[in-house]
C-alpha cells in the first residue's frame, strides 16, 4: 500500500494565496481600471459631471500637445522629476555605500553599530510633510538661516531660497536624501553581511588590499541587493510628491521648476477630478518607470 504523503507545495499556495487576493483587488483591478478610464473623457465642470465619453488616444495626445510658449508640460515635469531623483539618489547611495562598508569592516570592527545603525535610520521615521514644515521654517526669509546669514555680514537683505531653482531643488533633494540614505544603509549592510566572510579572508591572504577587495569580491556579490536599492529608489524618486508639494505649497516654484509629475498628477484629481487625463498621465509614469527599471537592471547585471 502507498503511504499517503503531505504535499508542502499546496501548502506553500495557500499560505501565499492572501497576498495575491490583497494584490488582485488593491493594485491590479485598479491598475486595468486606469488604463480603462485613460481614454475616456470623464471630468466635473462646477457642479456638471462632463461624461465619460469614449475619446480614444485624445489624452495622451493633449499631453504631449505643446501649449502656447511651446512648451509640453509632462516632458518639462518629467525631466523635474528626474533631475530632482538623481540629485538625492546619486549622493544616498554612494554614501549608504561606503557606510555599508565603514559598518560592516571585520578589520576596523566598529563598536556600537547597533547605536549607529538606529541613529542613521531614524531620519526615515519623520514624516515627509513634518521634514518639509521643517525645512520651510529654516529656510524663509524670516528663518534661523537668513537671520544667521545677515549676523554674519554676508548678506544685508534675506535670501529668498524659495524664488531659485537652483536652491528649491537643491533643499527638496537634500530632504530626500537624508530621509531615505538610512534605510539604503541598512539594506546594504544587510547585503554585505550576508557574503561568505572566507571569501575576505581568502582575498586578504592573496594579498589584496581594501580597494580590491571592495570591487572584487564584495561588489559583484552584492549587485542583487544593489540593483534593487537603485530600482526602489528610482521608483520611489518618479512617485516624489509629498516634499516638493509641501516645501512650495503645491505651486512648484520658481516657474513650475519643482513640479514632479505626480503633483501635476495631482491637479487633475483636484478640482476639476478629470479622471481620464489623470489615468493617462499614470499610464505614461507606469510606461516610463517600467523602461527606466529594465535599463538599470540590464546596466547592473551581467548574464553570467
Amino acid at each position: 500500500m502507498k503511504k499517503k504523503g503531505v504535499s508542502y507545495a499546496k501548502w506553500g499556495y495557500i499560505f501565499i494565496l492572501p497576498f495575491f487576493l490583497a494584490y488582485l483587488v488593491f493594485a491590479f483591478v485598479p491598475q486595468v481600471m486606469t488604463i480603462y478610464n485613460s481614454f475616456f473623457m470623464n471630468y466635473r465642470e462646477g457642479l456638471t459631471q462632463v461624461g465619460p465619453k469614449f475619446i480614444g488616444f485624445q489624452n495622451y495626445v493633449a499631453l504631449f500637445t505643446p501649449d502656447a510658449n511651446g512648451t509640453i508640460d509632462i516632458l518639462k515635469y518629467a525631466g523635474n522629476t528626474m533631475v530632482l531623483w538623481l540629485l538625492g539618489a546619486v549622493p544616498q547611495i554612494l554614501i549608504a555605500l561606503l557606510l555599508a562598508i565603514f559598518f560592516t569592516s571585520y578589520r576596523l570592527n566598529i563598536k556600537g553599530q547597533q547605536f549607529f545603525k538606529t541613529v542613521i535610520y531614524m531620519p526615515n521615521l519623520i514624516m515627509a510633510s513634518a521634514f518639509s514644515m521643517l525645512f520651510f521654517t529654516l529656510f524663509s526669509n524670516v528663518g534661523p538661516v537668513n537671520q544667521f546669514i545677515q549676523a554674519m555680514g554676508w548678506s544685508d537683505v534675506p535670501i529668498d531660497f524659495f524664488a531659485r531653482t537652483v536652491t528649491v531643488r537643491g533643499l527638496i533633494s537634500l530632504m530626500n536624501f537624508l530621509m531615505w540614505f538610512g534605510n539604503t544603509t541598512i539594506l546594504l549592510m544587510a547585503g554585505i553581511m550576508g557574503i561568505d566572510q572566507s571569501l575576505f579572508e581568502a582575498a586578504n591572504i592573496d594579498g589584496a588590499n581594501s580597494v580590491q577587495t571592495f570591487f572584487k569580491v564584495t561588489l559583484p556579490l552584492l549587485t542583487p541587493i544593489l540593483v534593487y536599492t537603485v530600482i526602489t529608489a528610482m521608483i520611489g524618486g518618479l512617485q516624489m510628491f509629498d516634499v516638493p508639494q509641501v516645501l512650495t505649497n503645491g505651486a512648484g516654484t520658481p516657474d513650475r521648476t519643482s513640479t514632479t509629475l505626480v503633483m501635476f498628477l495631482n491637479n487633475y484629481l483636484g478640482g476639476s477630478k478629470n479622471y481620464g487625463m489623470a489615468g493617462a498621465i499614470s499610464v505614461i509614469i507606469f510606461i516610463i518607470t517600467g523602461i527606466l527599471s529594465l535599463i538599470v537592471y540590464r546596466s547592473l547585471t551581467k548574464k553570467d
